[in-house]
């Protein structure tokens, strides 16, 4: 019994992180503003900031090799091997900033804005900021400067939006439908008694910081 409980559970992340994924790819490939050849507009990201805000990095860092790597191949762009680490540390580096401020009990929107700032300090601004730097063989200070500028922009703007989401009472209930473990990293004991974690962290701990 407990075995059917995870394989279902494990099967529902899966089917939602596909889901992720391919929004992913939707707003990064097909609803982009590009600014040239390296610079874009776009909330490519968000899905994974969500995934790894909700499931963790290991979910996080998948949906965001998944996209990265599929949205290439649907689009014909070359696959840079940099840019798609990159995209798996935005996952991973806000999954494991999220879970860190869980555990020092850090204000919801203070960690929610951490974890949004170092998976875009890794990812977007570091990693990939490098992989196209070589690809186009521009200066790398040059490009890292304005794709600071960009994604300190976009960043905020996902930061807003995923308050709110985690806010939404409706959203959060398709979460938990879905199995999300608790904010402790513990799996729910009761898929019909317990509550969002995240509704509880922003209804309690953001009476007094709303953004």
């Amino acid at each position: 019994m407990i075995k059917q409980k995870r394989s279902a559970l494990t099967l529902k992340i899966l089917t939602l992180s596909a889901m992720l994924s391919a929004l992913s790819i939707v707003m990064g490939k097909f609803l982009a503003i590009n600014a040239g050849e390296v610079l874009r507009f776009s909330f490519e990201n968000l899905p994974i900031l969500f995934s790894a805000y909700a499931f963790g990095p290991l979910v996080a860092i998948a949906v965001g090799v998944v996209a990265d790597l599929v949205g290439c191949l649907m689009v014909g762009y070359a696959i840079n091997p940099l840019v798609t680490l990159g995209a798996a540390l935005i996952g991973g580096g806000s999954g494991v900033m999220f879970y860190i401020g869980r555990r020092l009990r850090l204000s919801p929107t203070l960690n929610l804005v951490l974890g949004v700032f170092i998976g875009h300090i890794l990812g977007s601004v570091l990693v990939k900021t490098v992989g196209l730097a070589a690809f186009y063989q521009m200066p790398f200070g040059v490009l890292m400067l304005w794709r600071l500028l960009n994604y300190a922009i976009i960043g905020a703007l996902e930061a807003v939006i995923l308050y709110f989401l985690f806010k939404n009472s409706y959203l959060n209930g398709l979460v938990l439908s879905f199995g999300v473990k608790d904010g402790k990293g513990g799996e729910r004991k009761d898929c019909d008694k317990s509550e969002y974690i995240k509704t509880k962290e922003f209804d309690k701990g953001d009476e007094d910081n709303d953004l």
